[in-house]
């Protein structure tokens, strides 16, 4: 199987997955509330496809994406939305709150990052040669904790990536009425070379990525990767303000599913999407059918 297949197969089941859980989640099925990754499938899939086994995925609130790309189970992340002991961490830890093998996540806002700073600094100081890989969006720049993390990740020189997905609105706010200057320099004030990428296709930033993740692991030192991207999905379960003709736009521009499947042609794209949505599905359903309530 070509690499173009495998990326687009990827991204596929996100895709695939997160449509299923949106389409279902107003049946009563899922517990808490849930945020979707659509539209950033190309950076879960191109910047975590560079990663070690021993490396370390730190991840938000909008984490299914980062999960499957990382290469976690479709069906225990369905039952742990269910709330079902089959789940991930238990049913536990529901939509956001995730722990499996090197992956995390948090639901608390700016709350990853002096955690992935931590344990950045935890591989260095044990010669482990792992790295950290801590996902945030634009919204989290208005946390303090964010620059007090970026300051000790600096002064210590953690061996971290940080990725900002800039999809440019934190639920009904657009980022330019929540964020001034520029967001690299953000990151440059702390002496923390940052690469800026307008692009929603994985050819394009799985290489940025792969060099980045290089300069963290032989540098021993931070780095930052900017992504513009789109969230093609509501912030979460139904919440969306913008018009319908600049979610049609993003979707004709932005859409990372439709821009990598160009490159393949129709009937390996038809057959890739009929055999992920049979697994998603399936997996959909062997979770459905798991013991045990919600928990």
């Amino acid at each position: 199987m070509d690499n173009h297949t495998v990326l687009y197969r990827q991204m596929a089941a996100i895709r695939s997955f997160e449509t299923l859980l949106l389409d279902q989640f107003s049946s009563g099925i899922f517990r808490g509330t849930t945020h979707t990754s659509l539209g950033q499938e190309a950076n879960a899939v191109g910047v975590l496809a560079n990663l070690s086994e021993d490396d370390i995925v730190v991840s938000n609130h909008r984490c299914h994406g980062h999960f499957l790309a990382y290469g976690g189970d479709p069906q225990a992340l369905f039952a742990e939305l269910m709330g079902k002991p089959s789940g991930v961490c238990g049913g536990v830890g529901g939509s956001q709150h995730l722990h499996w093998r090197n992956f995390y996540s948090s639901g608390i806002q700016g709350g990853t990052v002096p955690m992935a700073v931590g344990m950045a600094l935890a591989e260095k100081q044990q010669n482990s040669g792992a790295i950290v890989v801590n996902f945030m969006g634009d919204g989290t720049l208005g946390e303090g904790i964010v620059y007090e993390s970026l300051n000790m990740a600096s002064l210590w020189q953690a061996p971290i990536l940080f990725v900002l997905e800039n999809n440019r609105i934190a639920q009904t706010t657009p980022a330019h009425l929540a964020i001034a200057g520029s967001i690299p320099q953000r990151f440059e004030a702390f002496n923390i070379p940052a690469k800026h990428l307008d692009s929603s296709d994985v050819l394009e930033i799985l290489p940025l990525a792969g060099e980045l993740i290089e300069k963290v692991r032989t540098e021993q030192s931070p780095h930052a990767l900017v992504i513009e991207t789109a969230r093609l999905g509501t912030h979460s379960k139904g919440d969306d303000t913008r018009s319908p003709e600049e979610l049609a736009a993003l979707w004709a521009a932005r859409d990372p599913i439709a821009i990598h499947g160009a490159r393949l042609d129709e009937s390996t794209r038809q057959q890739i999407n009929q055999q992920v949505e049979q697994v998603i599905h399936g997996a959909f359903q062997a979770a459905l059918d798991s013991e045990g309530g919600t928990a």
